[in-house]
């Protein structure tokens, strides 16, 4: 199925380009933001800054509290960081590679899938064979588009 062979084709991509970024605890912002992280790190006062950022002084202070409570926006954040000559990078970055994320939810769909197929058998005194293997997930993600998998 051509979505299914796009969707590992994606997911390959990312997950390369997202395994650059290493440890996801590298990005934790400091505690009081990144806005005032490097403000006071420049040695910029909020009345500085605000001014370079085209807003009044008390504005400033409530956009470094909005970051500290996590309540700013994107745009916001934006402006700051081109007004202290920083860029700013905005990622999600999955705490397991996709690939494997996807795998896992292969498995489950198709274990749940099976499962009335194995009470039939065992109800026809048949035995199933509930273990599945990495070739049976292969064949599923090659064959299957991946958004039945979050159904």
């Amino acid at each position: 199925m051509k979505k299914a062979r796009v969707a590992a084709h994606s997911r390959s991509r990312l997950d390369e380009r997202l395994g650059q970024f290493g440890a996801t605890t590298r990005y934790h912002p400091p505690a009081r933001g990144w806005i005032k992280a490097i403000r006071e790190a420049l040695g910029m006062s909020t009345a500085q800054l605000a001014q370079r950022m085209g807003v009044r002084q008390p504005t400033l202070v409530g956009l470094e509290r909005s970051e500290e409570r996590g309540s700013i926006s994107l745009t916001t954040l934006q402006r700051a960081a081109l007004a202290l000559d920083c860029t700013l990078v905005y990622a999600l970055i999955p705490n397991t590679p996709l690939d494997t994320t996807v795998r896992a939810r292969a498995r489950t769909w198709l274990r749940r899938h099976r499962q009335p197929v194995a009470h039939t058998m065992l109800l026809e005194d048949q035995q199933a064979d509930d273990h599945i293997t990495d070739a049976q997930i292969d064949d599923l993600l090659r064959d299957t588009n991946p958004h039945v998998f979050w159904e």
